[in-house]
């Protein structure tokens, strides 16, 4: 890897559901990297049964930073009784039920990324300069739409290790962290999200991540890093 790839994403809102709530539906704070290669699979036009094999960890690297400080609000949406509708036409259909939906209120994230194959990379680095999409993009419901802008190539230099703090860009992966320096000013959270998944979308595997609510630097002493020409230092989830 010599070169990635960093773009903006952002929008009104955003439900990134976690997998454990069904009635009162909470989201993640930022999305989880499963939704991040799904996100970047519909810009370029990767069928949702076919992306989960092109962007297996292996060949794909994706780090994330919040940009807008996390805020979220809950709204209750009107569902209604779909079994009923296979035989007459859904306006007609009465019964609803209210639900609350937990929603990140104005996100906005930073993604870095590189692939192995030339041709993806390519090809996303195109259509996001261009600002053209396959798919229509949405932050983990297809009612929340998302906009995208290029933001930059940069040469990156990496994985780096050495055993001091550095002021950490994107979130971080609470496995690598050696030596965490907890700053007053800022606030730390984590959550436990899905990495990677299966054909049959089966979470093969979780991982709990640190992050800074404000979307500030975050200093830490960490296993390695990866650096950027513009001096930012990223982890890759």
């Amino acid at each position: 890897m010599d070169k990635v790839f960093v773009f903006n994403v952002w929008g009104d809102y955003a439900h990134f559901r976690k997998i454990y709530t069904t009635t009162s539906p909470l989201t993640y704070s930022f999305p989880p990297r499963t939704a991040l290669v799904g996100l970047i699979s519909a810009i370029i036009g990767i069928d949702k049964n076919e992306y989960i094999y092109h962007f297996s960890k292996e060949k794909a690297f994706l780090a994330l930073k919040i940009i807008s400080p996390i805020k979220k609000v809950r709204i209750g949406e009107n569902l209604i009784d779909t079994k009923s509708g296979h035989s007459i036409k859904m306006h007609i259909i009465k019964n609803r039920t209210q639900i609350r939906y937990e929603l990140v209120k104005n996100p906005s994230y930073r993604i870095y990324f590189w692939h192995k194959d030339n041709k993806i990379y390519d090809t996303l680095k195109e259509f996001v300069q261009q600002h053209k999409c396959v798919y229509t993009p949405y932050f983990g419901l297809s009612e929340l739409l998302c906009n995208f802008e290029y933001f930059g190539e940069y040469n990156i230099k990496g994985p780096i290790r050495i055993d001091e703090e550095v002021e950490l860009s994107s979130c971080i992966p609470v496995n690598i962290i050696k030596k965490p320096n907890f700053e007053i000013e800022k606030e730390y959270f984590t959550e436990t999200i899905p990495i990677e998944m299966k054909e049959n979308r089966i979470v093969m595997e979780y991982q709990e991540v640190l992050y800074e609510r404000q979307g500030k630097n975050i200093l830490m002493v960490v296993d390695n890093y990866w650096e950027l020409e513009n001096n930012e230092k990223i982890v890759f989830l």
